[in-house]
């Protein structure tokens, strides 16, 4: 019923703004039917009307309803495993090791506290996207109108196609690890990564982003050849740690922007409606949106375990991902370094093919253009031309000789800190609303632990501009 009303209220939003849903939304719509409350039952009866062997059928139906069906549970799998890893790019692979390489072990106990808030976040993004069947973007437009979407939409170009460039720096740089020069490996990189987004099947995709995930395994790997003290470990995990000093704070604060950023949260819900998920696959939506936050933050957490035991103690200082790779060669042996190239590799290929496409999706949602993976350049021009031109400025930009890729990175630092509290307010607004949401509406506890979230986020991100003001 709440999928009912809401798509009422957007299509009379789309018409007092002068903007049309596409043929494809609106056929999405039309299918999408929803099943009748309590009240629609027998004619509108009240449920007090029933007999008491109908109550007995429906309560028997609903516990039927809510077993979970192992096919479903593997079906459901994917779009919250891609968002949470595609956060583990090079800048995050940077953020940990640095984190590892300044203070061992000190860092290890954010992990589980990153997972939580990253839980909380990606979880009310699914569920939004398999009530309403919409995007995140579509949301922001009906809810807070056009101009509002429109310079969300600004921020987060500019945001993205900043992040992309990074990711084309992480490939240069993890191949150059292996020999290969960056004026071959960025265009060959650059290539590929376009003709997978245009390859015209959401599914296809899906399933080779999922195969390039397993690369990551390669840093757990490399945390255990190390041979760390797994006491120690556990202990720093499960006990906070703090040094008193202020690039401790400043890598605590970039280790929130890492995990949540604005675009996993445009990600999560666009990646739910892609698969057509509805209110019934809430469930299974919530298994995988978990698992793939659990994924992702173990991940991270045998990143600072493998560079806190072997730089740390040795003193070592890494500015990014590929030094760190480099400096565990000679401490750790040649096979840790291969194992950190390759991850740092695959993990930035695998946000790449992610980024240009979610922007493109946001953007072309907002405006009610046409968009999609399986739609032709004449079907989605503005879709296939935005993801052409951020991967080829990306990739431009990587090539030109001295250019100040961390100046760069550092204008989508700011400018993710100040959107991601703006979206995370937009998005407990809508999740709280029960004219949009319906029964699947946040309580007072999710709502709770969302604007938790975004307090902490905002007061670190606060810190964040204090001490690079202050030049730390």
């Amino acid at each position: 019923m709440a999928r009912e009303k809401r798509q009422a209220t957007g299509a009379g939003s789309a018409q007092q703004s002068g903007i049309q849903a596409p043929d494809s939304q609106a056929a999405d719509i039309t299918a999408r039917e929803v099943q009748p409350s309590g009240s629609q039952i027998n004619g509108g009866q009240a449920s007090g009307g029933k007999t008491p062997t109908k109550q007995r059928k429906q309560k028997f139906s609903r516990r039927r309803r809510t077993r979970l069906e192992p096919k479903r549970v593997l079906a459901a799998l994917g779009p919250g495993m891609v968002a949470a890893l595609a956060g583990a790019d090079a800048g995050g692979v940077a953020t940990y090791s640095n984190a590892g390489a300044l203070f061992g072990f000190a860092q290890l106990w954010t992990v589980p506290v990153m997972c939580f808030l990253l839980i909380v976040v990606q979880e009310t993004a699914a569920r939004m996207g398999c009530v309403t069947g919409k995007g995140f973007a579509s949301l922001i437009r009906e809810r807070f109108g056009v101009r509002g979407s429109a310079l969300a939409m600004l921020a987060l170009l500019v945001s993205n196609t900043t992040v992309t460039l990074s990711e084309f720096a992480g490939i240069a740089s993890g191949l150059g690890l292996f020999g290969v020069p960056t004026y071959l490996s960025v265009p060959v990189s650059a290539i590929v990564i376009w003709l997978l987004t245009m390859s015209g099947s959401y599914n296809r995709i899906e399933k080779i982003l999922l195969a390039i995930s397993c690369v990551f395994v390669t840093y757990i790997i490399a945390g255990i050849m190390v041979g760390p003290d797994w006491g120690a470990a556990a202990r720093d995990t499960l006990i906070p740690q703090f040094v008193n000093d202020p690039r401790y704070f400043s890598l605590l604060v970039a280790n929130i922007g890492t995990t949540i950023a604005p675009w996993m949260i445009f990600l999560a819900q666009s990646n739910v409606v892609e698969k057509n998920a509805r209110e019934d696959d809430i469930p299974y939506q919530r298994i995988d949106t978990v698992t793939g936050s659990i994924v992702a933050s173990i991940i991270s957490w045998f990143i600072i375990l493998a560079t806190g035991h072997v730089l740390f103690p040795a003193g070592i200082v890494v500015e990014g991902a590929e030094d760190a790779a480099a400096a565990l060669a000679p401490l750790a042996g040649p096979y840790a370094q291969v194992l950190f190239g390759a991850g740092l590799v695959g993990a930035s290929f695998l946000a790449a093919c992610v980024l240009p496409g979610i922007t493109a999706s946001a953007i072309c949602e907002a405006f009610g253009w046409e968009r999609g993976a399986d739609r032709s350049w004449q079907e989605a021009p503005t879709y296939r031309g935005i993801i052409t031109a951020i991967l080829a400025i990306s990739a431009a930009v990587v090539l030109v000789p001295n250019i100040n890729l961390f100046g760069i990175m550092m204008v989508a630092q700011v400018i993710n800190g100040v959107l991601l509290p703006v979206l995370l307010v937009c998005m407990v607004t809508i999740a709280r609303d029960r004219h949009i949401m319906g029964a699947h509406a946040n309580g007072r506890l999710w709502t709770g632990l969302t604007w938790f979230t975004i307090v902490a986020v905002t007061v670190f991100t606060i810190v964040m501009f204090v001490l690079q003001a202050l030049g730390f």
